[in-house]
């Protein structure tokens, strides 16, 4: 996964969301809520890592920002 820089959490209301979830649709079904809650970078790559559990996966949200819900 990709380091964070300050330019994720520049300032505040920014934040990066590391997800773990069971299985793809879990987490596809988590980043869409997360979606309809706040401006975020939407449904993003979902990823195994070998020798842990479950499936990975990263949002950038800005939680100033109203989602697709607003």
């Amino acid at each position: 996964m990709e380091r964070i820089s300050e330019a994720h959490i520049g300032e505040p209301g920014l934040v990066v969301l590391d997800i773990t979830a069971h299985d793809e649709a879990t987490a596809k079904a988590v980043m869409a809520k997360l979606e309809q809650h706040w401006a975020t970078s939407g449904i993003t790559a979902v990823r195994r890592e070998p020798g842990a559990p479950g499936v990975k996966a990263r949002v950038y949200a800005d939680i100033r920002r109203s989602g697709t819900e607003a």
